[in-house]
């Protein structure tokens, strides 16, 4: 399928007129006017959006993160979750279940929320509905991208914060310098490895991203109990819920000489999905119990009752 991207100002309502702006007085709040989804200017701290360098209550253990996150994100260790984790031999539950085990999650790695993470899944999925509304896919996919989250609690293993969320990036190749943080990359023994430490390391050009191993966490971990579990979803639904949080390719442009045909189809939708991932992160609240019937039916027109996680 093939879309078209509006060029977004930041602040500015979708469809008004060149130099006509709408100014919000708590663009902290997602804002919905008229039914379109406006970027605001700030996040919930008070700051810009993804300002790693930004300082605030969060920064110090934001930056902590990604230096035991970079040290410790190898190709052996990946290779060793993938392998562990896709035997989906844990816990058998539905969508649904998943989004309420989320309510105790907090996600360290983000600079913009501090918020219970089943809160950002209904501001992103009702974000896009408002603004796809004939795409019931998207709007799922909103309210699951995150669920793999789940790895940091007990049932699922307890994972390290490091390992579970923060921006993706592959392994096996060279870390290009537009992964934030990248200095602590020179502490990855990866960094040495003149197997893995050049432009294509073990991959070919236009291989593809499948065939990418992407650093381990919630991304990698959902896309695999969705595919495994013969979800329905399309094929740009299941990208988006492995991508979302590969900022250097879908901010920054890099690693594109790895993507295949598919690949570039599916980013349209990615770039389309990242505004609402990102921006709707805010203090408003989601009437949970009015929304849910909506969402129960999509889980059960694109996934079985029952899923092995």
């Amino acid at each position: 399928m093939t879309i078209l991207i509006e060029q977004l100002e930041f602040g500015v309502e979708v469809g008004t007129e060149a130099g006509e702006k709408k100014v919000f007085e708590d663009e902290k709040e997602l804002v919905l006017d008229d039914g379109l989804f406006v970027v605001p200017h700030t996040n919930s701290f008070g700051q810009t959006f993804r300002d790693y360098d930004a300082e605030g209550e969060r920064q110090p253990s934001v930056e902590i993160f990604y230096q035991i996150n970079h040290i410790n994100q190898t190709y052996d260790f990946v290779q060793r979750m993938r392998e562990e984790y896709s035997k989906l031999n844990r816990v058998e539950m539905s969508i649904w279940e998943c989004c309420e085990l989320l309510n105790e999650v907090v996600d360290e790695s983000d600079p913009d929320l501090d918020e219970p993470q089943i809160e950002h899944l209904l501001q992103t999925a009702e974000a896009i509905r408002k603004d796809y509304p004939n795409e019931d896919w998207l709007h799922l996919t909103g309210l699951i991208h995150d669920l793999g989250k789940v790895l940091l609690l007990p049932s699922f293993g307890e994972l390290p914060q490091w390992a579970v969320v923060g921006d993706t990036f592959p392994v096996g190749c060279a870390f290009d310098q537009a992964n934030v943080h990248h200095k602590y990359f020179k502490e990855n023994p990866d960094y040495y490895n003149p197997a893995y430490n050049t432009k294509f390391g073990v991959y070919s050009e236009g291989c593809g991203l499948e065939n990418v191993m992407m650093s381990w966490g919630h991304d990698d971990y959902m896309y695999l109990v969705a595919k495994e579990n013969n979800c329905t979803l399309p094929s740009a639904a299941l990208f988006i819920i492995r991508y979302h949080s590969f900022y250097a390719l879908h901010k920054a442009g890099a690693y594109k000489h790895l993507m295949n045909e598919e690949d570039v189809e599916n980013l349209n939708w990615l770039q389309v999905f990242n505004k609402y991932d990102l921006y709707s992160k805010s203090t408003v609240r989601i009437d949970v119990e009015k929304v849910k019937p909506y969402y129960l039916s999509l889980i059960e027109k694109y996934f079985p009752s029952k899923l092995r996680w």
